[in-house]
């Protein structure tokens, strides 16, 4: 028997630019980005401030769209798209992670989760979600009665209660320590195993790039390279 097809990318970028301003006071924020991602891959976003990632990770959530270009998600074209087309987009495909954690204080870990699988078509039990991140014990708990990187880890779980396509990750681990870093590093590889979702996450940090199966580098708006990792380092293996 022939072989099975090679599924089509998730993501397909052609010639992507985000301008802000025109003429002499133009400012780019991405520069004519190609790109391709397959599905289940994580890949890392590495380069300075200001090099475009948070940019591209924006228009690949539909939070918005390119200058010029065309960014597809399967066959929808988020540069084009009607606002009502993306917001259902974002809705049924992409979890988002934050470098902050936006969880609402009133509520506990399991109730934070659980405003997801209220809007969601085919939801996770909030407990579950939980669970993969390593929280199942922690879900009555308040934010306030939480550390940081376990707060993290209930934007993630929040994030993947929904069973996105997607889960796009912004600095995860930018306002944590090397040790609580980890555990949410730990907690994001384990979603993109078991559960297959695509990832995309950013970072300045080197050292993280090897936990993912690509490495895309930025600076000046422009992607300066593409590596593959021959094998992908289990997080409790990274120092920084």
């Amino acid at each position: 028997m022939p072989p099975d097809p090679k599924p089509p990318p998730v993501y397909r970028l052609e010639g992507v630019q985000k301008r802000y301003g025109s003429g002499d006071a133009a400012v780019f924020a991405l520069r004519g980005v190609d790109f391709t991602v397959e599905p289940g891959e994580l890949i890392v976003l590495l380069g300075p401030s200001g090099s475009g990632k948070s940019t591209l990770l924006n228009i690949l959530g539909g939070l918005d769209r390119p200058t010029e270009g065309h960014a597809w998600f399967n066959d929808i074209d988020l540069a084009s798209a009607t606002d009502a087309r993306i917001t259902q987009f974002r809705r049924d495909n992409v979890g988002f992670v934050f470098q902050f954690y936006n969880l609402i204080a009133s509520l506990t870990a399991r109730e934070n989760v659980e405003l997801v699988t209220e809007v969601a078509h085919d939801p996770m039990p909030a407990a579950d979600a939980l669970a993969l991140v390593g929280l199942e014990s922690r879900a009555d708990h308040f934010p306030s009665q939480l550390s940081g990187g376990e707060q993290q880890r209930v934007a993630i779980a929040r994030a993947i209660a929904k069973r996105p396509h997607v889960l796009l990750c912004d600095e995860p681990t930018g306002a944590l320590d090397v040790a609580t870093g980890i555990r949410v590093l730990e907690a994001l590889v384990r979603v993109n195993r078991e559960l297959a979702t695509t990832t995309l996450l950013i970072t300045h940090n080197a050292d993280i790039a090897q936990i993912g199966d690509r490495v895309v580098r930025f600076a000046d708006g422009m992607i300066r390279g593409i590596e593959r990792n021959a094998t992908r380092r289990d997080p409790k293996d990274l120092h920084w």
